[in-house]
Protein backbone atom coordinates (compact mmCIF):
# COMPACT_ATOMS: atom_id res chain seq x y z
CA UNK A 1 0.00 0.00 0.00
CA UNK A 2 2.77 2.52 0.91
CA UNK A 3 4.37 1.77 -2.05
CA UNK A 4 1.08 2.70 -4.53
CA UNK A 5 0.36 5.33 -2.05
CA UNK A 6 4.21 6.92 -3.47
CA UNK A 7 3.66 5.63 -6.57
CA UNK A 8 0.66 7.90 -7.29
CA UNK A 9 2.52 10.94 -5.47
CA UNK A 10 5.28 11.01 -7.86
CA UNK A 11 2.98 10.60 -10.53
CA UNK A 12 0.66 13.18 -9.50
CA UNK A 13 3.61 15.67 -8.97
CA UNK A 14 5.32 15.11 -12.00
CA UNK A 15 1.81 16.04 -14.02
CA UNK A 16 0.90 18.77 -12.11
CA UNK A 17 5.12 20.38 -12.39
CA UNK A 18 6.38 19.85 -15.54
CA UNK A 19 3.45 18.91 -18.06
CA UNK A 20 4.03 22.60 -19.03
CA UNK A 21 7.53 23.38 -19.02
CA UNK A 22 8.87 24.81 -21.83
CA UNK A 23 10.91 22.04 -23.55
CA UNK A 24 7.60 19.98 -23.43
CA UNK A 25 5.28 22.87 -25.19
CA UNK A 26 8.16 23.22 -28.14
CA UNK A 27 9.56 19.90 -28.28
CA UNK A 28 6.87 17.55 -26.97
CA UNK A 29 3.85 19.89 -28.01
CA UNK A 30 4.54 22.55 -30.62
CA UNK A 31 6.76 20.43 -32.99
CA UNK A 32 4.50 17.67 -33.80
CA UNK A 33 1.65 19.48 -33.38
CA UNK A 34 3.31 22.05 -36.66
CA UNK A 35 4.38 19.19 -38.53
CA UNK A 36 1.21 17.54 -38.29
CA UNK A 37 -0.64 20.63 -39.62
CA UNK A 38 2.16 20.56 -42.04
CA UNK A 39 1.28 17.32 -43.48
CA UNK A 40 -2.33 17.56 -43.52
CA UNK A 41 -2.54 21.10 -45.15
CA UNK A 42 -0.64 19.99 -47.42
CA UNK A 43 -1.92 16.60 -48.84
CA UNK A 44 -4.66 15.47 -50.88
CA UNK A 45 -7.40 13.69 -49.05
CA UNK A 46 -6.03 10.45 -50.02
CA UNK A 47 -2.91 10.38 -48.19
CA UNK A 48 -4.02 11.43 -45.48
CA UNK A 49 -4.65 7.75 -44.17
CA UNK A 50 -1.35 7.05 -45.25
CA UNK A 51 0.65 9.75 -43.88
CA UNK A 52 -1.54 9.35 -40.06
CA UNK A 53 0.27 6.37 -38.62
CA UNK A 54 3.43 8.29 -38.85
CA UNK A 55 2.39 11.42 -37.63
CA UNK A 56 0.74 9.59 -34.70
CA UNK A 57 4.00 7.40 -33.95
CA UNK A 58 5.74 10.91 -34.29
CA UNK A 59 4.03 12.67 -31.90
CA UNK A 60 4.23 10.07 -29.07
CA UNK A 61 8.00 9.79 -29.54
CA UNK A 62 8.74 13.29 -29.52
CA UNK A 63 5.79 13.74 -26.80
CA UNK A 64 7.62 10.99 -24.35
CA UNK A 65 11.57 11.76 -24.68
CA UNK A 66 10.59 15.19 -24.05
CA UNK A 67 8.88 14.64 -20.99
CA UNK A 68 11.70 12.27 -19.73
CA UNK A 69 14.12 15.29 -20.57
CA UNK A 70 12.50 17.76 -18.74
CA UNK A 71 11.40 15.60 -14.84
CA UNK A 72 14.72 13.69 -14.42
CA UNK A 73 17.10 16.73 -15.23
CA UNK A 74 15.21 19.25 -13.90
CA UNK A 75 15.14 16.63 -10.51
CA UNK A 76 18.65 16.06 -10.61
CA UNK A 77 19.56 19.96 -10.90
CA UNK A 78 17.52 20.73 -8.33
CA UNK A 79 18.77 17.47 -6.61
CA UNK A 80 15.30 16.36 -5.74
CA UNK A 81 15.56 13.29 -7.33
CA UNK A 82 18.43 12.19 -4.78
CA UNK A 83 15.65 12.90 -1.98
CA UNK A 84 13.62 9.84 -4.24
CA UNK A 85 16.69 7.68 -4.34
CA UNK A 86 16.84 7.56 -0.57
CA UNK A 87 13.14 7.24 0.33
CA UNK A 88 11.92 3.81 1.40
CA UNK A 89 10.20 2.93 -1.65
CA UNK A 90 11.55 -0.08 -3.92
CA UNK A 91 13.34 1.37 -7.33
CA UNK A 92 11.34 -0.27 -10.14
CA UNK A 93 8.35 1.87 -8.01
CA UNK A 94 9.98 4.89 -8.12
CA UNK A 95 10.94 4.83 -12.72
CA UNK A 96 7.36 3.07 -12.70
CA UNK A 97 6.30 6.31 -11.65
CA UNK A 98 8.00 8.36 -13.61
CA UNK A 99 7.37 6.80 -16.98
CA UNK A 100 3.51 6.75 -16.17
CA UNK A 101 3.11 10.11 -16.45
CA UNK A 102 5.33 10.23 -19.91
CA UNK A 103 3.37 7.41 -21.35
CA UNK A 104 -0.05 9.64 -20.30
CA UNK A 105 1.78 12.46 -21.94
CA UNK A 106 2.97 10.30 -25.18
CA UNK A 107 -0.90 8.82 -25.65
CA UNK A 108 -2.50 12.43 -25.42
CA UNK A 109 -0.15 13.73 -28.05
CA UNK A 110 -1.43 10.98 -30.10
CA UNK A 111 -4.50 11.88 -30.68
CA UNK A 112 -3.62 15.55 -31.36
CA UNK A 113 -3.30 14.48 -35.51
CA UNK A 114 -6.07 11.88 -34.93
CA UNK A 115 -8.46 14.98 -33.88
CA UNK A 116 -6.74 16.75 -36.77
CA UNK A 117 -7.46 13.99 -39.26
CA UNK A 118 -10.87 13.48 -38.58
CA UNK A 119 -11.88 16.97 -40.06
CA UNK A 120 -10.26 15.65 -43.81
CA UNK A 121 -11.10 12.26 -43.66
CA UNK A 122 -13.44 9.50 -42.48
CA UNK A 123 -11.76 8.03 -39.78
CA UNK A 124 -14.48 4.71 -39.21
CA UNK A 125 -13.08 2.18 -40.53
CA UNK A 126 -10.21 2.44 -38.08
CA UNK A 127 -8.97 -0.91 -35.67
CA UNK A 128 -9.60 1.41 -32.75
CA UNK A 129 -8.79 -2.09 -30.45
CA UNK A 130 -5.91 -2.69 -32.03
CA UNK A 131 -4.50 0.78 -32.84
CA UNK A 132 -5.41 1.75 -28.78
CA UNK A 133 -3.01 -0.55 -27.57
CA UNK A 134 -0.69 0.05 -30.20
CA UNK A 135 -0.24 3.74 -29.44
CA UNK A 136 0.15 2.29 -25.22
CA UNK A 137 2.93 0.54 -26.80
CA UNK A 138 4.54 2.86 -28.65
CA UNK A 139 4.14 5.19 -25.65
CA UNK A 140 5.90 2.66 -22.88
CA UNK A 141 8.75 1.78 -25.47
CA UNK A 142 9.58 5.35 -26.05
CA UNK A 143 9.43 6.43 -22.38
CA UNK A 144 11.83 3.97 -21.98
CA UNK A 145 14.06 5.61 -24.53
CA UNK A 146 13.99 8.39 -23.04
CA UNK A 147 14.74 7.48 -19.95
CA UNK A 148 17.84 5.51 -21.27
CA UNK A 149 18.94 8.67 -22.72
CA UNK A 150 17.57 11.40 -19.81
CA UNK A 151 20.21 9.07 -17.44
CA UNK A 152 23.24 9.90 -18.59
CA UNK A 153 22.57 13.67 -18.85
CA UNK A 154 22.48 16.27 -16.14
CA UNK A 155 20.66 19.17 -17.70
CA UNK A 156 17.62 19.28 -19.95
CA UNK A 157 19.17 20.76 -23.09
CA UNK A 158 22.26 18.07 -22.89
CA UNK A 159 19.20 15.41 -22.85
CA UNK A 160 17.33 17.37 -25.16
CA UNK A 161 20.14 17.08 -27.97
CA UNK A 162 21.12 14.14 -27.08
CA UNK A 163 17.15 12.81 -28.01
CA UNK A 164 17.46 14.24 -31.58
CA UNK A 165 20.20 12.20 -32.43
CA UNK A 166 17.81 9.25 -31.89
CA UNK A 167 14.65 10.91 -32.86
CA UNK A 168 15.43 12.44 -36.13
CA UNK A 169 16.74 9.53 -37.54
CA UNK A 170 14.07 7.61 -36.68
CA UNK A 171 11.79 9.69 -38.50
CA UNK A 172 12.98 8.17 -41.51
CA UNK A 173 14.57 4.53 -40.45
CA UNK A 174 11.22 3.39 -38.59
CA UNK A 175 8.73 3.44 -42.10
CA UNK A 176 7.20 6.21 -41.01
CA UNK A 177 6.89 8.45 -43.81
CA UNK A 178 9.44 6.81 -45.75
CA UNK A 179 8.34 2.87 -46.78
CA UNK A 180 11.12 0.82 -45.08
CA UNK A 181 11.53 -1.14 -48.48
CA UNK A 182 12.38 2.41 -49.92
CA UNK A 183 15.20 2.33 -47.66
CA UNK A 184 19.05 1.40 -48.98
CA UNK A 185 19.55 -2.30 -48.08
CA UNK A 186 22.41 -1.99 -45.84
CA UNK A 187 19.87 0.22 -43.90
CA UNK A 188 16.69 -2.08 -43.38
CA UNK A 189 18.22 -4.38 -40.73
CA UNK A 190 18.55 -1.17 -38.69
CA UNK A 191 15.34 -0.17 -39.23
CA UNK A 192 14.03 -3.60 -37.73
CA UNK A 193 16.54 -3.32 -34.58
CA UNK A 194 14.08 -0.23 -33.73
CA UNK A 195 10.98 -0.75 -31.94
CA UNK A 196 8.92 2.21 -33.58
CA UNK A 197 9.60 0.32 -36.49
CA UNK A 198 7.03 -2.38 -35.25
CA UNK A 199 4.46 0.39 -33.37
CA UNK A 200 3.86 2.33 -36.74
CA UNK A 201 3.42 -0.81 -38.59
CA UNK A 202 0.56 -2.27 -36.40
CA UNK A 203 -1.08 1.57 -36.89
CA UNK A 204 -0.67 1.06 -40.78
CA UNK A 205 -2.28 -2.02 -40.45
CA UNK A 206 -5.17 -0.39 -38.15
CA UNK A 207 -5.46 2.71 -40.24
CA UNK A 208 -4.91 1.76 -43.78
CA UNK A 209 -4.40 -1.83 -44.00
CA UNK A 210 -0.70 -1.40 -45.45
CA UNK A 211 1.14 -3.26 -42.35
CA UNK A 212 3.83 -5.51 -43.47
CA UNK A 213 4.03 -7.89 -40.37
CA UNK A 214 1.85 -9.52 -38.05
CA UNK A 215 0.50 -7.79 -35.57
CA UNK A 216 1.22 -10.39 -33.09
CA UNK A 217 4.85 -11.00 -34.11
CA UNK A 218 4.50 -6.86 -33.87
CA UNK A 219 3.22 -6.85 -29.69
CA UNK A 220 5.98 -9.41 -29.04
CA UNK A 221 8.94 -7.74 -30.57
CA UNK A 222 7.75 -4.76 -28.57
CA UNK A 223 6.87 -6.58 -25.28
CA UNK A 224 10.73 -7.78 -25.38
CA UNK A 225 11.44 -3.74 -26.20
CA UNK A 226 9.82 -2.45 -23.18
CA UNK A 227 11.31 -5.19 -20.68
CA UNK A 228 14.75 -4.97 -22.27
CA UNK A 229 14.63 -0.75 -21.71
CA UNK A 230 13.32 -1.54 -18.82
CA UNK A 231 16.41 -3.36 -17.27
CA UNK A 232 18.38 -1.43 -18.93
CA UNK A 233 17.64 1.44 -17.22
CA UNK A 234 17.09 0.22 -13.71
CA UNK A 235 20.92 -1.48 -14.48
CA UNK A 236 22.04 2.35 -15.65
CA UNK A 237 20.14 3.83 -12.37
CA UNK A 238 21.86 1.46 -10.25
CA UNK A 239 25.12 2.17 -11.77
CA UNK A 240 25.45 6.05 -12.10
CA UNK A 241 23.24 7.07 -9.21
CA UNK A 242 23.22 4.78 -6.44
CA UNK A 243 26.88 2.42 -6.48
Amino acid sequence: MKSWIAFWNILKKDVKNYYLKPPNISWGIIFPLSWTLMQLIRSPGGNISELLPGLISMSVLFGTTSMLAVTITFERSGRSFERLLLAPIGLSVMVLAKITGTIIFGIFNAFVPVVFASFFIDLSAVKWGLLLPAVLMIAITSSLTGLLIAVSAKQVFEAQTFSNFFRFPMLFLCGLFIPISNLPVFLRPVSYCLPLTYGADILRGTISGANTLSPILSFGVLSVFAAGLFLICRYNINRKWIL
